[in-house]
């Protein structure tokens, strides 16, 4: 029997917890949906990611005003898949900051990924029709971006760390309370998306970086808060390992001619046992089989993925 496509048949609610790491540091993560995030300035706030739709950011940020009423003065994005995005309009922020590369990324395949990620995640679009178009950053950056918090709050450092989940993620490090967003770059216990991936970056100096950090609260883009040093590097590790065992085995397919179903089959049998029963595993692998077996092939920029190029991949991977 074919599997449902991807998150399709994935319906159940999701308990969210809404975690305070140290003064003023917020993490609301939800048993592998897409975390979210806040720090407090002096007299303003911080917000890191803004969900799917603006319906589903006001529901966090209910939970958000009932511990501070300070405006939102800046909404920082990791990256620029859809479920992260769309819903910045909920914010009211004065900017909405990524890096430079996350912008083209938006103008290149922006409605692309909104439609792709719809179809695959309905359950995160909560009111879809309040969505006003795609988010847009007012202010980009290329390498790094400094805020400062005001007071004894310290300050806010915005790094590219290199090519990974995509082109153009950022992380987010709050020296004072050793604290690091690390978007989609880490999972804790939940499985990688990687279909815009560069898995060869990403699985050495991206994540070499992101570890150098020594964070003791990290909130990676899914899952539970690490927390304490020997945890966030053991997220840091936990994805490394994801990226290596998909190389490892991907590869010796495609380097002994063999196919891409093949190579699917290969690397959900090796990764299975331990990453099969966390959140979105059957949903990703075929997509991220299909990404790295592009670069095999020397396709360096990911291709566009789009609902029709998304259902024949499955059909394909997982029918």
């Amino acid at each position: 029997m074919a599997k449902p496509f991807a998150s399709s048949a994935d319906l159940a609610e999701k308990k969210e917890t809404l975690e305070i790491l140290a003064d003023g540091v917020y993490a609301l993560t939800a048993e592998g949906d897409p975390n979210v995030g806040a720090i407090e300035g002096e007299d303003f706030l911080v917000c890191f990611e803004a969900r799917a739709t603006p319906a589903a950011a006001r529901d966090w940020l209910a939970k958000l005003r009932e511990h501070t009423d300070k405006p939102i003065k800046y909404l920082v994005l990791t990256h620029y898949h859809a479920v992260r995005v769309l819903g910045a309009s909920a914010f009211g922020a004065e900017q909405i900051i990524t890096s430079e590369t996350t912008r083209k990324l938006i103008e290149e395949r922006g409605k692309q990924d909104w439609d792709s990620e719809y179809g695959r995640m309905p359950r995160l679009f909560k009111q879809p029709e309040e969505i006003p178009g795609l988010t847009w950053p007012t202010k980009t950056f290329e390498d790094d971006f400094s805020i400062e918090l005001g007071g004894d709050r310290g300050r806010i450092d915005l790094q590219f760390c290199g090519r990974g989940h995509t082109a153009g993620d950022i992380v987010a490090w709050h020296e004072k309370s050793r604290t690091l967003f690390a978007g989609d770059l880490v999972e804790a216990e939940a499985a990688l998306y990687t279909g815009d991936a560069f898995h060869f970056d990403w699985s050495s100096g991206t994540l070499d970086k992101v570890k150098a950090y020594r964070s003791e609260n990290l909130i990676g883009g899914r899952g539970a808060v690490a927390k304490g040093v020997a945890a966030t590097d053991a997220a840091v590790e936990q994805t490394r390992e994801f990226l290596k065992v998909m190389i490892e085995q991907t590869g010796a397919v495609h380097k002994r001619g063999g196919t891409l179903k093949e190579a699917f089959e290969a690397t959900h049998a090796a990764l299975g046992p331990k990453f099969g029963r966390w959140p979105i595993f059957e949903h990703c692998l075929p997509f991220d089989v299909q990404r790295l077996w592009d670069e095999f092939d020397g396709i360096d920029w990911p291709r566009i993925w789009t609902m029709e190029r998304d259902r024949e991949v499955w059909d394909l991977l997982q029918g």
